[in-house]
C-alpha cells in the first residue's frame, strides 16, 4: 500500500520526521561543540614532553618485540634494520624545539617504523 503525502500529513508521520531529523541536528551542534572543547582542552596535554616521552618508549618496547621476534623468526634483517631507523628519527626528533620541523621528523620517523613492520608482517607470511 503506497503511503501518500496526504496520510502522511493527516497522522503526523512528517511531523515526526521533522522533530526526529531536529534532535539529530540538535545532537550534531551540541555534540560537536563538546569535541571541540574537549580537544581545546586537551591540547596542552600532548605538548608535554611526558607523554612524547611514554609514547616513544612504547614504540621502542612494541618494534624491539615485534620487529626481533621477525628478525629471528624469519632470518630477515631488514624490517628490523628499517624500523629501528624510524624509532632512530623519532628519537632525534624529540630533541628539537616544538615547531613544524619537529612535526616532521617525527612523521618521517613513524612512517619508517610503520614501513619496518610491514615489512615485518610481510616477510613472515
Amino acid at each position: 500500500m503506497p503511503i501518500s503525502i496526504h496520510s502522511s500529513l493527516s497522522n503526523g508521520r512528517i511531523d515526526r520526521l521533522a522533530i526526529a531529523l531536529s534532535g539529530v541536528c540538535a545532537a550534531h551542534c551540541v555534540g560537536t561543540a563538546i569535541v571541540l572543547g574537549v580537544l581545546a582542552s586537551a591540547g596542552g596535554i600532548f605538548e608535554n614532553p611526558l607523554f612524547h616521552e611514554v609514547g616513544l618508549v612504547l614504540a621502542i618496547l612494541l618494534g624491539a618485540v615485534a620487529l626481533g621476534h621477525g628478525a629471528i623468526r624469519h632470518r630477515f634483517m631488514m624490517p628490523a634494520a628499517i624500523g629501528s631507523l624510524g624509532l632512530g628519527i623519532m628519537a632525534g626528533a624529540m630533541t628539537l624545539d616544538h615547531g613544524w620541523i619537529e612535526s616532521a621528523y617525527t612523521l618521517l620517523g613513524v612512517a619508517t617504523l610503520a614501513l619496518g613492520h610491514d615489512l615485518n608482517h610481510r616477510a613472515g607470511r
